[in-house]
């Protein structure tokens, strides 16, 4: 784009303003200095940069210099000779002069000999095109006003495309009638956006539809400057300003207070064109198009397609420009549609893992991923694991003298501390039914530690209970333990609420255990005695009891983990009280035993 603005640094710098209006349609925001140039004499330039901004004409020179040497092969001096505050522009924006010097670039010296016959190729060459054009100069001269096409004067255009190897003359010179074929009718209708000024800025002929839409332009001899004010360049509307700026694109905007009653409430019309001095009538002709963007501004406005003359390629412009903003919008929608799509994925993803921790919290984890696979769960056989089950004693007499929402509200305090301590021991929590919890070890994983972790857990549990209160009495809660190890079949059972359930005289036993125990007490089978007696566990024994459909049974009670404090059953971090409670612990043992010896800052000693 930069590259088709002129075919020389001129033209180039000149044609900038019209470049940065055309931006302007899709970055309305967009804040662009503007550029004047005057062609001096001497071949210098003036080059005249308005900016809002203070401080960026320092940059201008290395931009420019960049473009002649990229685009023109031209080398460049800027020196600024003047700096000043606009005061006709709006804000007082920044007004620099540069002083423009070219200098081509002198290509590598040659032989006298080559430069000599270069010389007088290009000698005979430029005689040659010459004679050509005074040539077709006489014939057009001789011609009539609508000549009669001969094959002699298509042969001589052939013949100066030759000369200039396919292309088109440098030294072109147009050819203008004696008269203008062109009526004053036709001309308005075919330019219906034009209007023609003197210096005085009093209208001389309009366009019709530009007339439609202003009618005090009908009125001729009236003033333009009482009708619209100037949008860009931002000058006063004088004919010296309009002159100065005759190579920017112009830019009017009609005034509210002199458009008829019809367009109060539209916004107002702008219009866009440039600018063109006719010396021998002293007037000003602008030739202009209505800024518009899109359908909707056009409608906002009242006006149609066929407002604007078919050749005018505003009419272009507003439709691709209308099918831009179409795909713009279906872009944003397109935008916001993935970052719906987006927060909803965010918002499943917080769904499923919410889902899989109650699944995974009624199922073991690898089993509720088969089921969610599809895949059908075999029942396993484990040829050794320990079941915990405990209740709550009392609990009928405390469900017959409490609301349901005490007893509810109790039980929840209860599993809430037992759940927790599932996963500090790593034990699996089977079901909980009314007061009655249910904890294996060694399934669904098989470990060789399922003994001691069940033990561990039965411990933190009885230590649990204590804080959690009796709604009838106010005092802590007792409850019941029994234990058991052996074997068990486990599977899953059921499709629409699926449990996995264990199954085997180990779960009966185990139930037994808990029935025949006593309050607060860790009541053990022969087997789960038999698994924990070598361990770091405080064992005593209890007897031989009868035990409901097993007959006499010799039991244990489990008291305590002889390495193990509260807080390690508990899963709570150590606190210093703890350890100093340690300390206290084997001092007592070791003063006990009467060995122990202490030496006191005063001196003393104890024993």
């Amino acid at each position: 784009m930069l590259r088709t603005l002129g075919g020389n640094l001129y033209e180039f710098i000149a044609n900038l303003d019209a470049l940065h209006s055309y931006l302007s349609l899709s970055y309305q925001a967009m804040n662009a200095p503007s550029f004047r140039v005057e062609m001096n004499d001497d071949g210098s330039m003036h080059l005249h940069y308005y900016s809002d901004r203070r401080g960026l004409c320092h940059i201008v020179p290395g931009i420019m210099g960049a473009v002649a040497m990229d685009f023109f092969k031209t080398e460049i001096s800027m020196e600024i000779i003047s700096q000043s505050d606009e005061e006709e522009r709006t804000g007082k924006k920044e007004h620099i002069v540069f002083l423009v010097t070219q200098r081509p670039i002198v290509p590598p010296k040659s032989s006298n000999r080559q430069t000599m016959q270069q010389n007088t190729k290009q000698v005979r060459h430029h005689s040659t095109i010459e004679n050509a054009v005074n040539k077709l100069r006489d014939r057009a001269n001789q011609a009539s006003v609508c000549p009669v096409k001969k094959k002699n004067h298509w042969g001589t255009i052939r013949g100066i495309v030759q000369f200039g190897r396919g292309k088109m003359l440098r030294g072109f010179l147009p050819v203008y009638p004696k008269t203008l074929w062109v009526d004053v009718k036709t001309f308005c209708n075919g330019l219906p956006f034009h209007i023609v000024f003197d210096e005085e800025l009093r209208v001389k002929q309009a366009g019709v539809s530009i007339q439609r839409i202003v009618p005090g332009l009908q009125t001729m001899g009236i003033r333009l400057d009482q009708y619209f004010s100037t949008v860009h360049p931002e000058v006063t509307l004088t004919i010296s300003n309009v002159r100065k700026f005759i190579n920017s694109q112009f830019v009017f905007r009609t005034k509210r207070e002199m458009m008829p009653e019809s367009w109060k409430e539209r916004p107002m019309l702008e219009l866009r064109g440039q600018m063109i001095w006719m010396e021998s009538l002293e007037c000003m002709l602008y030739l202009c198009s209505p800024l518009l963007r899109n359908l909707h501004e056009l409608e906002e406005r009242q006006m149609h397609i066929s407002d604007i003359a078919p050749h005018d390629v505003t009419r272009d412009l507003i439709l691709l420009n209308q099918q831009r903003l179409a795909e713009m919008e279906l872009s944003n929608q397109l935008e916001r549609k993935k970052e719906e799509l987006r927060i909803l994925s965010k918002h499943l993803e917080e769904e499923k893992k919410k889902t899989e921790a109650l699944l995974y919290a009624m199922l073991p984890k690898h089993v509720a991923n088969q089921l969610k696979e599809g895949k059908q769960v075999e029942a396993g056989e484990f040829k050794e694991c320990t079941i915990l089950f405990s209740d709550v004693v009392t609990f009928t007499n405390i469900c017959a003298q409490c609301e349901p929402i005490q007893i509810v509200t109790m039980l929840n305090s209860m599993y809430l501390r037992f759940d927790r301590l599932t996963t500090v021991h790593d034990v699996y929590k089977v079901e909980t039914i009314g007061d009655a919890y249910m904890v294996v070890g060694g399934v669904p994983v098989s470990v060789s530690t399922h003994a001691e972790r069940v033990a561990n857990f039965a411990l933190g549990m009885i230590l649990m209970a204590k804080e959690v209160k009796n709604p009838v009495t106010g005092n802590p809660i007792q409850i019941r333990v029994g234990l058991h190890t052996g074997p068990v079949l486990a599977g899953v059972v059921g499709e629409k609420m699926p449990r996995y359930c264990l199954f085997g005289d180990t779960v009966n036993t185990a139930s037994r255990m808990e029935s025949h125990g006593v309050p607060n007490k860790i009541h053990l089978s022969p087997d789960a005695y038999r698994c924990l007696k070598d361990k770091e566990f405080e064992i005593t024994a209890r007897g031989e009891i009868d035990v409901k459909g097993k007959g006499k049974m010799c039991t244990y009670f489990l008291v305590r983990n002889v390495t193990a404090q509260e807080n390690e059953i508990l899963g709570r971090p150590a606190k210093e009280t703890d350890s100093g409670r340690a300390s206290y612990q084997t001092l007592h043992d070791d003063l006990g035993k009467g060995s122990l010896q202490m030496t006191c800052p005063q001196g003393r000693i104890t024993t």
